[in-house]
């Protein structure tokens, strides 16, 4: 499966949505160490592309998952933005948002982060937690072999 993620990565983001029940997705690399780019987003509006395709850490959902390297979770966005996203991010009209980082081989750094949302609210499992970050763990090993 790794390749995929290589070749065609809006492919493998629009099957993790689907297996997640998931509308949004994102997938964002870290470059220079503190701040992510857009690699790929499904289901987030034109408009607000260019205010998701650079990311600092810490900022956003995407970029407080980054650096905190855990799991960020929003149960409804639509009405509390817990402090972590943007008044901006209401617009993706996603109420339920989880966003895990993607790390390195040996775990020393973020080297990106997967994110995922839906347009009802939803408390993710820790097994759902747990299932991203494997998804995370399959592009961080296509990376590598990049």
């Amino acid at each position: 499966m790794s390749s995929s993620i290589q070749d065609d990565p809006s492919n493998w983001l629009q099957a993790v949505l689907a297996e997640f029940d998931c509308q949004t997705g994102t997938l964002h690399r870290t470059v220079e160490g503190y701040s992510l780019d857009l690699i790929v987003a499904i289901g987030v509006p034109d408009h607000l592309l260019p205010v998701i395709s650079h990311i600092p850490f810490g900022k956003g959902i995407a970029g407080a998952a980054a650096e905190s390297r855990e799991p960020v979770e929003l149960c409804n966005l639509q009405k509390d933005l817990g402090g972590v996203a943007k008044e901006g991010a209401r617009e993706t009209k996603v109420s339920g948002s989880l966003a895990v980082p993607i790390f390195s081989a040996d775990g020393a750094q973020v080297i990106g982060t997967l994110g995922i949302g839906m347009h009802q609210p939803h408390d993710f499992s820790q097994g759902e937690k747990d299932r991203l970050a494997e998804k995370a763990i399959e592009v961080a090993l296509a990376w590598e072999l990049c």
